[in-house]
């Protein structure tokens, strides 16, 4: 089983950028598909962008659809989360999700309960 390890959260001003990277253990990387997903305070865990095993197709959440850009370097075993004009708002804790069948995409959502495996979380805090 893969495990999963996030970093490049921090504090950022509105309107500023972040790179979280998600790197994961083992040698099966390449067969997952992959996600982030965020929980603000208060809030439920909700679905941010995602991408297949291949990292030929993505998908993202209405919100972060033209800020944020989701890849991966098989080869290097990490999976990116690009956030540029940075949003109050997308303050939360995010969480790189990984599962070794392809996702099912519903109304352009992932559910979390297609997730099998879970990283610790990374805290984005945006200050406006």
């Amino acid at each position: 089983q893969v495990q999963l390890v996030e970093s490049g959260g921090g504090l950022v001003q509105a309107g500023g950028s972040l790179r979280l990277s998600c790197a994961a253990s083992g040698r099966t990387f390449s067969i997952y598909a992959m996600a982030w997903f965020r929980q603000a305070p208060g809030k439920e865990r909700e679905f941010v962008a995602a991408i297949d095993s291949s990292g030929g197709r993505t998908y993202y959440a209405d919100s972060v659809k033209g800020r944020f850009t989701i890849s991966r370097d098989n080869a290097k075993n990490t999976m990116y989360l690009q956030m540029n004009s940075l949003k109050p708002e997308d303050t939360a804790v995010y969480y790189c999700a990984a599962d070794r069948r392809p996702f099912r995409v519903v109304s352009g959502l992932i559910d979390e309960s297609e997730v099998s495996r879970w990283g610790q979380g990374t805290q984005v805090t945006v200050s406006s």
